[in-house]
């Protein structure tokens, strides 16, 4: 009897979709690399040009982390005109046409910013930092929307596990980069670098589209409940709509929303227990270990956990797996507020978010119909998650004011545990919806 192989028993991807999945593989690694080359320069800029003077806003004098908050609030509001644009983009543009228009206009970014960061005035630290994040906003939108638009149901369970591990591999390639060279290469340098990597993504795309051009995946049919107007009604709504007229695209709303405040918290949780239990240089050694372990957890769960479980196991149980790891580690910092315990709620939330849960979440989309797939997904990744974020942001302010002792923090786990239980419902529902839908 012919023995299955390892690296079949993990991916279980067939010879045809091996090119498919290699191009969307290095299509998803280039976004991500790109993203974690902007995010550590767009974050220094900004703490940076307010270190000495701070923020004056009104009556108010903010310091840089807390001029910082302000940006992520900002970001809804540049996030509702995203979802404008790219409502309206998807109108007339699917797949690598999507691909080629966004990253045109990144491209044409980064040539802008050349010949203004390396002396920045106030107007260029905090549009920069906007830009950094409309690029993770637009452009792990615009992958996922193809990337969904190009496969049948059967199919992600088998590859989503090998693509999302593009990103986790992303993640790693360009942090470790930076971490190694940011003093070596400048800003303008770095924003070369992300230039040749859009021309990349570029490439990419156009192979991945060609190909599935050549062999389509069958279009699933309309959804009763979606409107028949809406290439006339305003494209900011449009995928607002959808979202509401769907009880499964409101199940994803919450898996999104409730994951971003509870991830919050957490991480509130995590960075409080450093600051209380360390002093000095041993602040950072700790957080570099901490991180370096979730990315090498990420990396493992997505090469031998990820597909595996989807594929035998279902979509439903891979999105319970970050439900039930936070859960864990909210009970075990309730019972032991203690470093080790403090710095793995990074680990458990970090470490399985951008591995499985993020292929699985992604999964979700593939049955429903093309506005969907980019409009709906669109209002939800890119409004909804940011608008978590601002509330998460409310949240985190109000815990600083309310819990200012480092004993009352191991509390904050009740109410974690909380959204978790609602989160796990939601969970459980669209898994349950996936599965009829599929088969």
């Amino acid at each position: 009897m012919k023995r299955e192989s390892p690296l079949k028993a993990i991916f279980n991807i067939r010879k045809s979709e091996l090119p498919l999945a290699f191009l969307m593989f290095s299509y998803f690694f280039l976004v991500i690399t790109s993203f974690w080359i902007l995010k550590p320069i767009k974050k220094s800029l900004f703490i940076e040009f307010y270190e000495k003077t701070g923020f004056d806003l009104f009556a108010w004098h903010l310091s840089g982390p807390q001029a910082e908050l302000l940006a992520k609030v900002l970001n809804m509001a540049v996030a509702f005109v995203a979802v404008a644009v790219f409502t309206w983009l998807v109108r007339h543009f699917r797949r690598q046409k999507l691909s080629f228009i966004f990253t045109g206009f990144f491209l044409a970014c980064y040539v802008v910013y050349t010949f203004v960061i390396y002396s920045p005035r106030s107007l260029t630290v905090w549009t920069f930092y906007l830009f950094g994040d409309l690029f993770s906003t637009l452009m792990v939108a615009t992958f996922f929307a193809f990337l969904n638009d190009s496969v049948t149901p059967d199919a992600a369970k088998r590859l989503y596990g090998l693509i999302g591990l593009g990103g986790v591999a992303g993640g790693v390639f360009g942090t470790s980069t930076v971490r190694v060279l940011i003093a070596r290469i400048s800003e303008v340098g770095w924003l070369w670098i992300c230039f040749g990597l859009g021309l990349l993504i570029l490439v990419v795309a156009f192979g991945a589209g060609r190909l599935v051009e050549k062999d389509p995946p069958p279009e699933p049919e309309i959804s009763p409940a979606e409107p028949e107007e809406q290439g006339k009604s305003n494209p900011a709504l449009e995928g607002a709509r959808l979202v509401f007229s769907s009880p499964y695209l409101l199940s994803i709303v919450a898996i999104v929303g409730l994951y971003e405040i509870v991830s919050t918290v957490m991480d509130f949780q995590f960075t409080s227990t450093i600051d209380h239990y360390l002093s000095g240089p041993a602040i950072g050694k700790q957080f570099a270990t901490v991180f370096a372990i979730t990315n090498i957890v990420s990396m493992l769960v997505q090469l031998f956990l990820t597909s595996f479980v989807m594929s035998r196991l279902g979509v439903g149980v891979a999105l319970m797996v970050l439900p039930v790891a936070a859960l864990a580690g909210s009970v075990g910092f309730m019972a032991m507020p203690v470093l080790t315990m403090g710095s793995a709620l990074n680990t458990l939330d970090n470490g399985f978010s951008y591995s499985i849960n993020q292929s699985a979440k992604e999964a979700l989309y593939v049955p429903t119909t093309r506005d969907e797939k980019y409009k709906a997904k669109a209002f939800i990744d890119m409004f909804v998650q940011r608008f978590a974020k601002a509330v998460a942001v409310g949240v985190s302010l109000g815990i600083t004011m309310v819990f200012r002792e480092f004993s009352h923090l191991r509390y904050l786990s009740a109410f974690t545990i909380g959204i978790i239980i609602v989160w796990i419902f939601a969970v459980r529902y669209a898994g349950r919806r996936f599965r009829e839908m599929t088969e």
